[in-house]
């Protein structure tokens, strides 16, 4: 039976946790000024250390405007989801689903609209 760890981070962070040696994982936390030019209320993916004490995620600075420019959109996409799930608006859903760039490529906003 092969006992070595997998790809997961699971073994990684419990280990970490357990015996102090700093791990680095990369983890989905908010973003605190990790990435300067992103919103801060968002969700980005960045270095974390995990050891005894917690997590501990690494500022990565601004990323290169053309990345920055690609990621926004999609953070605003997210935003109007999470707005339409926790206040029940039916519009802020709609509008998510208008911006998301596939379903923007295969329904006209009637579609959408309709779904």
């Amino acid at each position: 039976m092969d006992m070595s760890p997998s790809h997961e981070y699971a073994s990684v962070i419990i280990k970490a946790h357990s015996s102090g040696q700093p791990e680095v994982i990369y983890g989905n936390v908010l973003n605190t000024g990790l990435i300067d030019n992103l919103p801060s209320d968002g969700v980005v993916e960045v270095a974390v250390i995990v050891d005894n004490t917690g997590y501990h995620p690494c500022h990565f600075g601004p990323l290169p405007p053309q990345l920055a420019a690609l990621n926004h959109p999609y953070m605003m996409v997210g935003r109007l989801a999470v707005k339409a799930a926790l206040e029940g608006d039916k519009e802020a859903a709609i509008y998510a689903m208008m911006l998301d760039p596939l379903t923007a490529a295969v329904c006209s906003l009637a579609e959408i609209r309709e779904m």
